[in-house]
């Protein structure tokens, strides 16, 4: 028997052997999925309560940070209501304040705008650090008050000028710190809800996005069309714990 002949009967053989076992740990699902959802790396379901990471100081500014970045209107709650804040609180207490996972050693040098952070700083240092900063400054400018307890006009002149200038923060960066709360807003705004932000999928409700639902490929497509479905996060929906 020749080499290639003996080779293509192994192969056979173990393709044969193979089908047999797939064949035998074959079972008939019935009644429920035979897997449980983000059963790999489930996510922790962020639970209401105190700050995990801002003093009380901190968390006021940044409620009233967030409100003023996304205000309230009639139809769609705020910054503060979806829970913005403490989507930010949450995340500087995790893995994303302390850089894990980010390389963060040295030379440490400005970049180009594209490359991100070159800073030394983790997130959680750079919020502690430009916070303290703004705190400083909106009591230095308008007689002793903290942001939170500012008018919301002035709110808004001293949040145009840490974007555009001219306010300068005492050992932080003015315009990082507006960039990294626009950011950090935004995506507390949008992310599933068991992050804390999100709340009640207000973000998803405004702009019509279905969320983690398992198929709507029907509807990619068609432009301009609401989505007759409410959306549906990681751990589903509020109302069907009550079924």
């Amino acid at each position: 028997m020749s080499m290639s002949m003996r080779r293509r009967e192994l192969l056979a053989g173990t393709v044969l052997w193979l089908a047999s076992i797939a064949a035998a740990q074959a079972r008939i699902v019935a009644g429920a999925l035979p897997w449980q959802p983000s059963a790999g790396a489930p996510p922790v379901p962020v639970r209401p309560g105190p700050w995990q990471f801002f003093s009380p100081e901190e968390g006021a500014a940044v409620e009233a940070i967030v409100d003023r970045l996304i205000p309230p209107d009639p139809e769609t709650p705020g910054g503060k209501d979806a829970g913005c804040a403490v989507f930010i609180d949450r995340q500087l207490a995790g893995p994303y304040g302390s850089a894990r996972g980010l390389y963060m050693r040295p030379p440490f040098m400005d970049g180009a705008p594209n490359q991100g952070q070159q800073s030394p700083l983790t997130p959680a240092a750079r919020y502690r650090q430009g916070l303290a900063a703004l705190d400083k400054y909106c009591r230095a400018t308008f007689a002793g008050k903290p942001f939170a307890q500012l008018a919301d006009e002035q709110k808004d002149l001293v949040l145009t000028g840490l974007e555009r200038g001219p306010i300068q923060l005492d050992g932080a960066s003015a315009k990082g710190l507006f960039e990294q709360l626009l950011t950090n807003t935004r995506e507390g705004f949008f992310a599933d809800p068991v992050y804390g932000g999100n709340r009640d999928m207000v973000g998803w409700k405004m702009v019509g996005f279905p969320g983690a639902r398992y198929d709507y490929r029907d509807w990619v497509e068609r432009h301009n069309e609401r989505f007759p479905l409410p959306p549906v996060g990681i751990t589903g929906r509020p109302d069907w714990a009550a079924h």
